[in-house]
């Protein structure tokens, strides 16, 4: 999203992006890994908020354990702004208060079990109550994004139509945030692999959809089946 603006809703802005520029989903870790990780997924994700030269110099002097004189050595800068930047860096990581695998209360839990019905149902009333109106929507590996709940419904029910009827599995949190596995209808019946489904709450109702679409990769990661048989 960082690299244009939303645009309108028809298939013919879908454009493959030459390279990876964004985050996959990970399954969480279970706790005993967490304590045992020295990067956290809360960490990684944090990372998407920081532009690329501070990103930078908290990898090489978080992670990598560098100095500060060998950072400004590799990106030709002074040590000065190397500690500035890692100044900012923290900061930015301190107000993001991401953690891994904040737990759902029951709230979120029945939003998204409404979510799954209405999204299987396909049924628009459904939908509108339970996504916020200024909700967005990208498809990795596709650099289209969506802002608003009218175009994401204008995507839903006219280029992604083949979406209705689908069936979604929920799996363990991905990113820290609900994850689902869909499966569209097959024209030779069941279902087959379509998106792994990232959802962002905010405020009591859907802020955000992600779609990974690379599901050869992504489904046995996080241990949904190939297919669903009808």
């Amino acid at each position: 999203m960082d690299l244009g603006p939303a645009r309108e809703p028809i298939e013919a802005n879908l454009n493959m992006l030459p390279e990876v520029t964004w985050i996959q989903p990970m399954p969480d870790p279970l706790d005993a890994a967490v304590e045992r990780d020295t990067i956290r997924l809360a960490f990684v994700a944090a990372l998407q908020h920081l532009p690329p030269r501070q990103r930078a110099v908290l990898i090489l002097c978080e992670v990598l354990r560098w100095q500060a004189t060998e950072v400004a050595e590799l990106l030709d800068t002074s040590v000065a702004s190397v500690n500035s930047a890692l100044q900012r860096a923290r900061a930015t990581l301190e107000k993001s208060d991401l953690s891994a695998s904040k737990p759902l209360g029951d709230d979120d839990r029945e939003l998204l079990a409404r979510y799954v019905q209405a999204f299987q149902d396909y049924d628009i009333d459904a939908l509108t109550s339970l996504i916020q109106e200024d909700a967005t929507q990208s498809m990795p590996p596709f650099d289209l994004w969506l802002r608003g709940r009218e175009d994401i419904f204008t995507w839903w029910f006219g280029p992604g139509i083949g979406c209705k009827g689908s069936r979604v599995i929920p799996v363990r949190s991905a990113n820290g945030s609900p994850a689902f596995g869909q499966y569209k209808p097959s024209p030779g019946g069941g279902y087959e692999p379509w998106a792994l489904q990232v959802l962002e709450i905010s405020g009591g109702r859907v802020g955000e959809f992600t779609f990974f679409l690379e599901t050869d990769t992504l489904f046995p990661l996080f241990g949904l089946p190939a297919r669903i048989d009808a």
